[in-house]
């Protein structure tokens, strides 16, 4: 998360509506760990990743979702 933090902090400056999703554990093998974090504002930009591949994609989705109906 620290390595988003400060584009973050830009966000809420700006006013910008956005959603972070950040990996709390990891069992086994992963490519980030604990702490990662993967940002997504109203537009669509994203920062930072929690992942690769399709798990970053679809880690993508579920904050556009969490941005257009408002849950977690």
């Amino acid at each position: 998360m620290l390595d988003i933090a400060a584009e973050l902090n830009r966000w809420v400056e700006e006013g910008r509506d956005f959603a972070v999703a950040t990996v709390v554990a990891v069992g086994g093998s992963a490519p980030r760990g604990p702490g990662a974090a993967l940002a997504v504002d109203a537009e669509g930009t994203a920062i930072g990743s929690v992942s690769g591949g399709c798990v970053e994609g679809a880690v993508y989705d579920r904050c556009v979702q969490a941005l257009e109906d408002g849950e977690t």
